[in-house]
């Protein structure tokens, strides 16, 4: 009876990974500009992923008695990369000046992107050293 309740709590763990990834994949169809298609890439399908993976390896140590350390790497690599690599394709997609969608309600990333610009241009430029410098010098 607790293998067979195992089971059911085990495959719905892996069903709701992957339901999750497939509204992931609608999302990244349906949604307008390429902020929010990064949101749907980082959100659900690192959830959906991790469920599935959290599967498989309580079906292991479960089941065949086998404690992955493959699977809980894996676990751990799509948690640390996944949310880290969606944050700066949008930040360097909205470096690049591709803009958002018309509309969004809030750029909170505009005044601090435009206060480093200024900050830079403010900056007086500092003389480099060349060759003759240093040799003369």
């Amino acid at each position: 009876m607790i293998k067979e309740v195992g089971e059911l709590l085990i495959g719905l763990i892996v069903l709701a990974g992957a339901l999750l990834s497939a509204v992931s994949a609608f999302g990244l169809i349906r949604l307008p500009d390429v902020y929010l298609r990064s949101h749907a890439a980082t959100k659900s399908a690192t959830l959906g992923v991790l469920l599935i993976l959290t599967g498989a390896f309580l079906y292991f140590m479960v089941y065949v008695d086998h404690i992955s350390a493959k699977l809980i790497l894996g676990i751990i690599f799509v948690f640390i990369t996944s949310p880290v690599a969606g944050h700066l394709n949008g930040r360097a997609a909205y470096r690049s000046g591709i803009p958002l969608w018309e509309k969004s309600q809030h750029d909170e990333l505009g005044p601090v992107i435009r206060k480093q610009y200024q900050d830079q241009a403010d900056a007086s430029p500092k003389k480099r050293a060349t060759r003759n410098d240093v040799t003369q010098g």
